[in-house]
């Protein structure tokens, strides 16, 4: 019997070491986020504003930094052209225009130009074949100089063509821009009006701080200030295909056909986030959206995502179903990329051990 008994206790002892060994090898969420948010606002990861997770429609993280908070807007930089991605597609199914449609007809000053058989298509891609650039430095990023004159329609009127439209990406604020003036044209609408009545309004975004043109437009191609629960919305939306509380607000159709991502752009956001040992390949450009796969260590998964200068981001995690949105101040740098390494080391994980 004594025997017997040693052997239980050592079984029961196994067992006890086993499991205090698990729950220090399978940290909590929130040990990570602890740890995380030790390195927030350090040389690892500085200026990161905020970090909002969303998984199967529930916030699971919510963090702000830097003297940011729930209620305060932050500047969504050019992460705002994937939200003129979605007006687009609501004026679509509206009837006002169609992806085939050349702009001639809408941009009406271009009707008898060769700028006006640019396609809309060729806009929300980015590859209008107007001259201008702000990637890869090979210039002019248009907009620097648009913001120095007092008529940013007559500048972008004066962009002369480069390539044949249809033919080559090259990133720019013009063609979301035109897309902001022409859902404002068709529709008869302000594009703030136009943008509270079909998408801000239904899924519950009561406030945004338009970046306003010189003659009073809303700007379409970025700036404009969301608080980044809002931002949060608009990555949902996306990942339950365009349904908002079970209500329709954009076709699925839309949303497949506008984050169908497949032109390469010949730059991989998680290369320039630094992190070691990833593997990395181009990020591919749909309408006005971006994707990326994500290799590193176990984890190789493919996020969708907006982007914005300084770290401004609405991603969709559909492995997970989830959704992150960051802001941050990291502007014209490199370090605007580290949510990227953010999500792998520690996001994916979380995410892993919810789901």
């Amino acid at each position: 019997m004594k025997h017997k008994k040693n052997k239980v206790q050592h079984v029961l002892g196994l067992s006890l070491l086993f499991l205090t060994l698990s729950c220090y090898s399978q940290p909590s969420k929130n040990d990570q986020i602890i740890e995380l948010k030790q390195h927030i606002g350090t040389d690892q990861y500085p200026n990161i504003d905020a970090i909002i997770v969303a998984q199967n429609n529930k916030i699971i993280i919510e963090e702000y930094f830097n003297g940011f908070d729930k209620n305060k807007p932050h500047e969504t930089r050019s992460s705002f052209k994937s939200i003129t991605s979605l007006l687009a597609g609501i004026a679509i199914e509206q009837g006002f225009f169609k992806v085939e449609d050349e702009i001639g007809q809408f941009i009406t000053e271009w009707a008898n130009d060769s700028r006006g058989k640019i396609k809309v298509k060729d806009l929300l891609e980015m590859r209008s074949g107007l001259a201008c650039e702000g990637f890869f430095d090979k210039g002019p990023d248009c907009e620097s100089e648009m913001y120095e004159t007092d008529d940013w329609l007559d500048y972008i009127l004066n962009i002369p063509l480069r390539h044949e439209p249809g033919t080559k990406w090259e990133y720019s604020s013009m063609e979301p821009d035109l897309i902001g003036i022409i859902i404002s044209r068709t529709s008869g609408q302000t594009l703030m009006d136009f943008a509270d009545k079909y998408l801000f309004e239904p899924i519950g975004i009561d406030k945004c701080r338009w970046e306003i043109t010189p003659d009073g437009r809303g700007y379409a191609a970025g700036s404009s200030y969301m608080k980044p629960l809002d931002m949060l919305k608009i990555a949902i939306l996306v990942a339950n295909k365009g349904i908002w509380k079970g209500k329709p607000v954009i076709s699925s159709d839309w949303i497949k056909e506008s984050t169908n991502c497949e032109i390469e752009v010949g730059m991989s956001f998680l290369y320039w986030s630094g992190i070691k040992n990833a593997i990395t390949t181009s990020a591919k450009y749909g309408y006005f959206w971006y994707r990326e796969v994500l290799q590193y260590k176990e984890i190789q998964t493919e996020v969708l995502f907006a982007s914005g200068n300084g770290g401004q981001y609405m991603m969709v995690l559909e492995d997970y179903n989830a959704v992150i949105t960051f802001t941050g101040s990291n502007y014209g740098n490199w370090k605007g990329k580290l949510p990227f390494d953010i999500v792998l080391k520690y996001l994916i994980p979380i995410l892993k051990n919810q789901d």
